[in-house]
């Protein structure tokens, strides 16, 4: 047998992606996973290095794998910027960027040979490190976007797509295996299939073009719920609400608009401003009255004064989207935004923060008191505390980032099932009902499977 590899995975659902990709591999050459460090062999971190927070929590995360077992091998954003690991950890194994995945399998066998013997090198199935009913359907790598307080570009380079059929047959594999969500991730959404212009492959007999509205049109065809995160409202997206206002693709957008003031967005170079995201999101909701936005603003970003931040708030307050995350300016070591002067202070910053959390707040409530007396769909993510309750998500809400809804039911409820839930109370950000019902699912294409690019 393999040997026994220990596994940490940080940061986004596109590092995760990653995270299970490196795991399958390893898996298939006959390598056992193990959740303590005392089992294992070696441990291999996979880190984010996109803000301040996010590196040291990495790099406290190798501390104690170097303390706790002392063969580590480090993958991901931090390792596009080694210097900084092997600064504070010298004594790593080896440092890989990410989506370096033949160079991690590289430096496990170093450490620990695979299995010569290929009996015992059976290829299992993709391994996934979310539940079984969910899961992220990676469909690009990297960005082509040059925000001033992002350095993703450098440490995952620019935009790649897939092959639309390569991105079809994986669908195609976890809905017929039990996925009953795909969350489709990337982290430009809307430009997918850009750098491959947009050309077609061949999928299950018929060409599919490499762009989101063709991609999305197939995709729902699997019955399976489908999801998009970290779309740029670019004005083929009216396209994707006219598929939501079909019942084809849930009514839900995840849209990282990051502020309000024309001078802000122009220093982040971000498009837009408020009157164009109004217009904008006034569109859509004419199209999808129901639509979800989720959305996520930074705040203290160098020379933000008083009114761009009232700037914000006032957005907001006329916005009133549904999902809202906020985030402090963070300095990120090789970001163009740390030059620029006007730095808030960092009780500024978390003294606005919790201001636009509190009129966040207030608007939240609001939205899901409305919310009482209706019957909504609920796909169930875990056992709650109390006899006979679970715990899940709406069609508005993502797994790990929104809402939560407690429900009780008769105790024959499992992880996965998709159940129809009457609701009696509301919180800021949970609902309250009980299960009035089942939804029946079963993978649409099945006989899918298998097929991809020619």
């Amino acid at each position: 047998m393999a040997g026994k590899v220990g596994f940490v995975s940080l940061g986004c659902p596109k590092a995760l992606v990653d995270s299970e990709q490196i795991i399958s591999r390893l898996r298939a050459e006959g390598y056992e996973t193990v959740p303590t460090y005392q089992e294992a062999d070696v441990v291999v971190v996979n880190t984010c290095g996109f803000i301040t927070p996010a590196v040291e929590e990495s790099l406290s995360a190798i501390g104690e794998a170097l303390a706790e077992n002392g063969r580590v091998i480090v993958t991901g954003c931090l390792g596009a910027r080694p210097e900084v690991i092997r600064r504070a950890h010298p004594q790593v194994l080896e440092v890989t960027g990410p989506g370096e995945i033949d160079r991690v399998i590289a430096a496990v066998h170093q450490v620990v040979p695979p299995d010569p013997n290929p009996y015992t090198a059976l290829i299992p199935p993709q391994v996934k490190l979310t539940p079984r009913h969910y899961a992220y359907l990676k469909i690009a790598e990297g960005c082509n976007h040059r925000c001033s307080f992002c350095i993703i570009p450098k440490l995952r380079g620019l935009q790649r797509s897939r092959e639309a059929a390569d991105i079809l047959a994986e669908a195609a594999r976890l809905v017929a295996t039990g996925t009953k969500e795909l969350l489709v991730i990337a982290q430009d959404t809307s430009a997918y299939g850009v750098d491959l212009h947009h050309r077609a492959s061949e999928y299950a007999g018929r060409q599919v073009r490499a762009h989101l509205v063709d991609l999305v049109r197939e995709l729902s065809q699997f019955g399976a719920w489908l999801r998009l995160h970290y779309v740029y409202p670019y004005p083929h997206v009216r396209e994707l609400v006219a598929l939501m206002a079909e019942g084809r693709l849930l009514p839900y957008l995840d849209v990282p608009l990051q502020h309000a003031s024309p001078r802000i967005l122009k220093a982040m170079r971000r498009p837009g401003g408020i009157e164009g995201h109004l217009k904008t999101i006034a569109e859509w909701r004419a199209m999808v009255p129901d639509l979800a936005i989720r959305s996520s603003f930074i705040v203290g970003f160098p020379g933000e004064t008083e009114e761009d931040f009232s700037l914000l708030l006032d957005f907001l307050g006329e916005a009133r989207l549904d999902r809202v995350g906020c985030f402090t300016y963070s300095e990120v070591e090789g970001a163009e935004a740390n030059a620029l002067p006007g730095a808030v202070p960092e009780e500024v910053k978390e003294e606005r923060k919790a201001r636009l959390m509190a009129l966040q707040q207030r608007i939240s409530l609001e939205k899901n008191q409305a919310r009482v007396g209706q019957t909504l769909e609920v796909i169930v993510d875990d056992y709650g505390e109390l006899p006979g309750q679970v715990v899940g998500r709406t069609r508005y809400d993502a797994p790990g980032i929104d809402n939560q809804v407690y429900v009780e039911t008769d105790g024959t409820v499992k992880i996965g099932d998709i159940i129809q839930v009457r609701v009696s109370q509301a919180g800021a950000y949970d609902l309250f009902g009980q299960m009035v019902g089942r939804v029946s699912w079963k993978p649409a294409f099945p006989m899918a499977v298998g097929a991809g690019r020619v």
